[in-house]
């Protein structure tokens, strides 16, 4: 099959769980003997033409928070339309108002929903009620729409009245790695906490920020993430922060991994999620987690780790001070993890059921 995927920044993914899904996906994709190719914007993706098999089409868009993403689209979509593609991928509920062009030429369209945007705290109002409105073109413009969680899932079931298709994020059998690189940095391996993402008000880092400056302990908090449009957001995280506290920016490859590999606990104290891979990657390296208790967090986690009551800092502080005097339960909930997430999310699965959607299409079932 010829297959386009619209709607991510772009691959190589650096940050962002949607670019992540479409890398893995993308890749092995290829490998199962498709074409794929996978539209990037030229300020994420540095690769030019292909990327471990993917053909890769850099298309411009004015990045702005509000601009970025629908100009892309709009913007790529007459190279899609004068394509011969099989299918046109689409990721997240903004791209999904394009959903239906494709349709027009003949092609099959597909959406994959990661998350319920308009919830996210950066949109304004306007932007707010856009979203909410993709929920429809969602549902209704492609002729297939893919969610990543069962909350998701339950969701449109009980605003739209429609069962739509769940497949979930993945992982990978990582590689635990020694702490080489983070040493460099000046990080002491198995003294600190953890925290993996955007630095997005949604994302919750206030919450620890808030917590971790109450706690007596002498483990550093490491913070991994970068700005999204966030810029104010990020200051105030700054500003709140000690010396004890390290900000990253983004990381990614050897060194993300050692710091997962070393972490005492990973912490996702988070408001919103579709289903969070940094969850999924910290879970696979057997970290000790603690979440807050959204359904799309509890979804992942389940018995395998520990959770707090969403935007509590008074409940996220005890939760830490209780794993902190707990190693022995930190460690066998680390493992516990590690063999539940190994087993259940496995992007290979994923391929394998997406790919099966598609033939399903050009079937015409």
């Amino acid at each position: 099959m010829k297959i386009a995927m619209l709607g991510q920044k772009g691959i190589p993914a650096t940050y962002g769980g949607i670019e992540r899904h479409v890398e893995e996906l993308s890749t092995r994709l290829v490998e199962r003997g498709h074409e794929v190719t996978v539209y990037c914007r030229p300020y994420y993706s540095q690769v030019k033409d292909e990327y471990r098999g993917v053909k890769l089409v850099r298309v411009p868009s004015v990045p702005t928070k509000h601009l970025d993403t629908a100009t892309h689209c709009g913007m790529a979509l007459p190279h899609i339309l004068a394509r011969d593609y099989d299918i046109v991928h689409i990721h997240a509920l903004g791209p999904s108002m394009f959903a239906n062009l494709p349709r027009l030429r003949g092609m099959r369209s597909v959406v994959t929903v990661h998350g319920l945007d308009w919830q996210r705290e950066k949109w304004g109002t306007f932007a707010k009620w856009v979203l909410r409105r993709c929920e429809y073109t969602a549902v209704a413009f492609p002729d297939r729409t893919i969610v990543v969680s069962k909350a998701l899932r339950d969701y449109f079931n009980q605003t739209r009245d429609v069962i739509l298709t769940y497949i979930p994020n993945g992982t990978v059998l990582p590689h635990v790695r020694e702490p080489e690189k983070i040493r460099e940095l000046g990080i002491d391996p198995g003294n600190y906490m953890l925290f993996v993402g955007r630095l997005v008000p949604e994302k919750g880092c206030h919450y620890l920020l808030d917590a971790y400056r109450r706690l007596d302990t002498d483990l550093e908090l490491i913070i991994a993430g970068g700005t999204s449009f966030s810029t104010e957001y990020v200051d105030s995280l700054h500003a709140k922060s000690g010396e004890r506290v390290r900000f990253l920016g983004y990381v990614y490859g050897d060194v993300l991994d050692e710091l997962y590999s070393n972490a005492r606990i990973f912490v996702l104290p988070s408001d919103i999620e579709g289903l969070p891979i940094a969850l999924l990657e910290a879970m696979s390296f057997g970290n000790c987690c603690l979440t807050s208790d959204i359904p799309e967090n509890l979804e992942v986690i389940g018995d395998c780790g520990a959770t707090f009551r969403q935007g509590d800092v008074d409940d996220l502080t005890a939760r830490l001070e209780q794993l902190l005097a707990n190693p022995q339960r930190c460690h066998a909930m680390g493992d516990r993890a590690r063999r539940h997430v190994l087993e259940t999310y496995d992007w290979d699965g994923v391929t394998l059921h997406t790919e099966a959607i598609y033939y399903s299409l050009l079937r015409g079932f």
